[in-house]
């Protein structure tokens, strides 16, 4: 009997090793190799798999060099920023794929092939990352049905009547980082080098803040700065998991804070949605902001269809979208309003041309929305921003 039972314990042990052993052999090797014949059947050329790195060591190593040299406001950016994808293009053509760890990225340019893709929703699903999920959150990852949800109650916030409303917030946050320029530049009384970058970061940030939580905003900054501490140590994570598989469930300080700053980021807008949930109950005046346009929405919702709680969004799913006002904010509106500060700078004539319409439009006063839309040279300057080329990755 004790024969047959350590026989019978030693299969099983036996079939769980071979299993585990072969899922680890398909996740490293031949998956990635099935992949690969397929996209290269289907016209896509790229370099060969390598097991576990792919091409993340070389693209590493090319953006590294690429940073150190110098470059001219004329150069292309694309060589700076993203060398090793601009390499592969010029190697491989438009329809070429790289390797993140065992996980082919396919390069698309193609304006057919991109609407395809973006009419194909059910089809080309946005991927999802097990340790992205506590940043990509929210609407931008909601498919079908949720997504449709998620889209109606929000987008009422985001009305032009409504959006017209934070102007002052905009305002107030711009002269603050203005009078902090002059005092900078009043110190010597004569002309000086001033970075912007960290100011219009700080802009972007104060400015999202405001209009999300309004009178919060303090408290929302504080909110966004976790988010950002957390963005950076999420990527950290991501590489890491590259070459250590598993690494983000080792016990280790990195995976220790980032789950302690995700309790803190839920407790501390849960705290602020339960504290505005309890001021639309008993009838106060609303702020006018992200959050309390949401929750409007978002309570019409559930009103509209017979208070079916089911039909609005949950306490969690309100956190997962004010997350996603900062995720989709901060980062590149300040990049575009530096990007189009640098353009003026090349172009002085433009820049005047805007500066004395600016005065002419607006004069001493506050800025309004009419003012705002008489502005068409500083419209033209902040739209021909956007006019580059643009790539998908999928």
């Amino acid at each position: 009997m004790a024969v047959t039972f350590t026989s019978v314990l030693a299969s099983i042990v036996c079939v769980a090793v071979l299993r585990w052993a072969w899922g680890v052999l398909n996740w490293v090797w031949f998956r990635p190799k099935r992949v690969e014949r397929c996209l290269r059947q289907q016209g896509f050329a790229g370099k060969p798999y390598r097991v576990l790195v792919g091409d993340w060591k070389e693209s590493s190593d090319m953006l590294k060099e690429a940073r150190t040299k110098p470059i001219g406001l004329s150069d292309a950016i694309l060589p700076r920023v993203m060398p090793f994808l601009h390499q592969m293009v010029k190697d491989y053509g438009k329809n070429s794929f790289m390797w993140i760890g065992s996980k082919p990225r396919v390069n698309i340019m193609n304006p057919d092939q991109i609407r395809d893709i973006f009419m194909k929703i059910n089809e080309y699903q946005k991927p999802s990352h097990p340790q992205l999920k506590r940043l990509t959150c929210g609407l931008a990852t909601h498919e079908g049905e949720k997504w449709t949800k998620h889209r109606k109650i929000i987008n009422p916030a985001f009305h032009q009547e409504k959006l017209k409303l934070m102007i002052p917030a905009f305002y107030e946050s711009c002269s603050e980082m203005i009078n902090k320029w002059e005092k900078v530049v009043s110190v010597d009384k004569r002309p000086c080098e001033l970075d912007v970058w960290p100011y219009l970061q700080s802009l972007s940030c104060d400015a999202i803040s405001r209009t999300s939580f309004g009178s919060n905003y303090k408290e929302g900054k504080r909110i966004f700065d976790l988010i950002k501490e957390q963005t950076d140590l999420t990527f950290h994570v991501i590489l890491r998991a590259i070459i250590i598989p598993g690494y983000r469930f080792l016990p280790i300080q990195s995976n220790r804070r980032l789950k302690a700053i995700d309790n803190e980021i839920k407790a501390s807008l849960k705290a602020l949605i339960n504290k505005r949930e309890k001021a639309m109950s008993a009838g106060e005046d609303t702020q006018n902001d992200l959050l309390d346009l949401l929750l409007e929405s978002n309570l019409s919702e559930i009103q509209a269809h017979g208070n079916t709680k089911s039909v609005g969004m949950s306490s969690d799913d309100v956190v997962d979208e004010c997350k996603i006002f900062y995720l989709a904010g901060q980062e590149t509106t300040s990049v575009l309003l530096t990007w189009t500060m640098i353009l003026l700078a090349q172009y002085p004539d433009w820049q005047e041309r805007a500066r004395e319409e600016v005065v002419q439009v607006i004069g001493n006063r506050k800025p309004d929305l009419d003012g705002l839309n008489h502005l068409k040279v500083v419209s033209i300057s902040m739209r021909l921003q956007l006019n580059s080329s643009i790539s998908f990755y999928c």
